[in-house]
């Protein structure tokens, strides 16, 4: 894990300094709500639909045990005892008193955590894959080059007032875990024939009311000139995105419109950039320095990547292992770069919590498992669940134990109760409906894991509104609330996908007819998954099945209850 320097302690502890100021001066009467809104922004603060919300960074989804005791604190003593983590590997919180902000960020500061531009228009917490530095598919460690984006747009000028918010992710595998194609920019590291490290830059993707991905704009480009080629495409931006027109100010706009010329106006750029390049002002990375970052990412003390290779078969369980452990194994452990070692995901889905959310004390037990089992090292994964990194083969029964206790043991990764979802109207001013109370009620209805297993791996995202911080639209299965006359109701999307192996090319999923009433989605949801498994050949997956048979089996199942609702509200 990275880990901050004196200047990196003394800036973030010197930000919380201001912003108590900040604060006080608003207490005090002498900011209006306005002058303080964009002070309070730049640190992460929301005023929501009950009370102030902040949002935690957690760059690129790296967390020590030591932080997680810091949130769990947090929670506790300031907050009502939980805190939700995003599809964007931050941590947000929704129930602190203004007036005790800038005591929180004095103790986010201490433990070397902050806010800073998680909120407004500039470029957001930089994101990865939750398996990074550890993936047996992984090409390049995209951890070092995470850091570096993030040291470099933090607080950087030209990037403090976009024309909207900016968000980038990074991967470094064959697999794309982090959704490259659906961010303002997705960055993939390869390596060409001659062994040399680059990017492919794809630009212009996101969701919201106009849900697009990425336009590829550079196969590869060498990985020194990344800085310059990011500015180069941010000054773009800059200066031709829109700001009459909120719902037209994403890049991904500007670019479905130029296309070429979009493309032609970055290059231009990036070559003026290096062109008038005077000692070193262009931010070419030096291999020293990148050299420096990657040294915090090595294998923690006492991780041996020197094993043999039959260390690396998963030991099958004993005899007399429950079932439970059986199907955890097969589920929620991972392989791992390192023999002798697995990822264990922490699921933070189960009945009665909603996904994302984390009590106090699970945090504790997180940092304790940690500390324990993953040489005190965590990652928050863009499924809104934690990974533990470093775990020994050996502890894994130990630490199922351990996880079962914490309620971080369901073995559900990747199938139906899986879910992805924001936190919608229940907490947010801009939500159209509840997500909450929908995603408790379809896991309530599928609580049998034999039937999940049945079901196999499907991905249900759900947003409360066309923001879409529930990625509804990469959903296998997609719920987005809508409004009607101030009721509450939700559209279904079918065949999204986030880029991985599993789903297909990025893509959106396509509407499935009109809204359903909030009491018809989950009957809606059970339609669909019956169609699919009376549909679906030998061992084929949900969204292979919907891609072979259309969407028309799935429309007529989803409006069969739609006309049983209405004739039992019509009886």
């Amino acid at each position: 894990m990275y880990r901050y320097n004196e200047f990196d302690r003394h800036f973030v502890r010197q930000r919380a300094a201001q912003f108590r100021d900040q604060l006080q001066r608003h207490l005090a009467g002498q900011l209006g709500d306005e002058e303080f809104k964009a002070l309070r922004l730049q640190n992460g603060w929301y005023i929501q639909r009950h009370a102030p919300m902040l949002r935690v960074a957690i760059p690129y989804g790296e967390i020590s045990s030591t932080q997680l005791r810091t949130l769990a604190r947090i929670a506790r003593e300031y907050d009502r005892g939980y805190g939700h983590f995003t599809t964007r590997q931050n941590i947000q919180f929704n129930w602190i008193p203004l007036a005790r902000a800038a005591d929180v960020m004095d103790e986010l500061a201490a433990v070397d955590m902050h806010g800073i531009q998680t909120s407004g228009n500039c470029i957001r917490n930089i994101t990865t894959d939750a398996f990074a530095g550890i993936a047996p598919d992984e090409i390049v460690d995209p951890r070092p080059y995470c850091e570096v984006l993030r040291q470099w747009s933090t607080l950087h000028p030209e990037f403090a007032f976009l024309p909207r918010k900016f968000k980038i992710a990074v991967s470094g595998a064959a697999e794309d875990r982090a959704a490259i194609g659906w961010h303002d920019i997705g960055l993939q590291l390869l390596r060409n024939d001659a062994g040399e490290v680059g990017f492919r830059v794809l630009v212009g993707g996101g969701m919201g009311r106009t849900p697009l991905i990425g336009t590829v704009v550079r196969e590869f480009l060498p990985w020194q000139q990344i800085l310059v080629y990011l500015e180069a495409i941010v000054r773009v931006y800059n200066r031709y995105g829109r700001r009459d027109n909120l719902y037209k100010a994403r890049i991904k706009i500007l670019v479905k419109a130029e296309g070429q010329r979009f493309i032609d106006a970055v290059e231009h750029e990036f070559a003026q950039i290096l062109e008038r390049d005077v000692d070193g002002a262009a931010h070419i990375i030096p291999q020293e320095e990148l050299d420096r970052v990657a040294r915090h990412f090595t294998a923690p003390a006492g991780v041996r990547d020197d094993l043999p290779a039959a260390n690396d078969a998963l030991e099958p369980a004993p005899a007399d292992a429950p079932p439970a452990y059986r199907r955890w194994l097969q589920r929620n452990v991972h392989a791992h770069r390192f023999p002798g070692y697995r990822a264990v995901t922490l699921s933070l889905k189960r009945v009665g919590q909603a996904p994302g959310d984390v009590t106090d004390a699970q945090l504790e037990r997180a940092a304790d498992m940690a500390d324990r089992y993953s040489a005190g090292e965590a990652r928050v994964t863009h499924d809104q669940n934690l990974v533990l990194p470093w775990v020994r083969q050996s502890e894994l029964f130990a630490l199922w134990l351990e996880a079962k206790d914490a309620g971080f043991a369901t073995p559900n990764i990747g199938l139906l109760t899986d879910m992805i979802a924001c936190p919608g109207g229940d907490f947010c001013a801009l939500a159209n409906a509840r997500s909450i109370p929908i995603a408790e009620q379809v896991a309530q209805r599928y609580q049998d894991l034999d039937e999940l297993y049945d079901i196999g791996d499907i991905d249900v995202h759900m947003s409360g509104c066309m923001n879409s911080c529930g990625h509804h639209h990469s959903g296998h299965i997609g719920i987005l609330g809508v409004d009607k006359d101030g009721a509450e109701w939700y559209q279904i999307t079918l065949g999204g996908s986030d880029g991985s192996t599993q789903s297909g090319p990025a893509g959106p999923g396509k509407v499935i007819g009109p809204s359903f009433a909030a009491d018809e989605v989950v009957d809606v949801i059970e339609a669909v998954i019956e169609t699919y498994r009376q549909q679906r050949a030998a061992n084929e997956r949900f969204i292979d099945t919907v891609k072979r048979v259309g969407l028309e089996p799935f429309k007529t199942a989803a409006n069969a209850v739609r006309r049983t609702t209405s004739k039992a509200l019509a009886a």
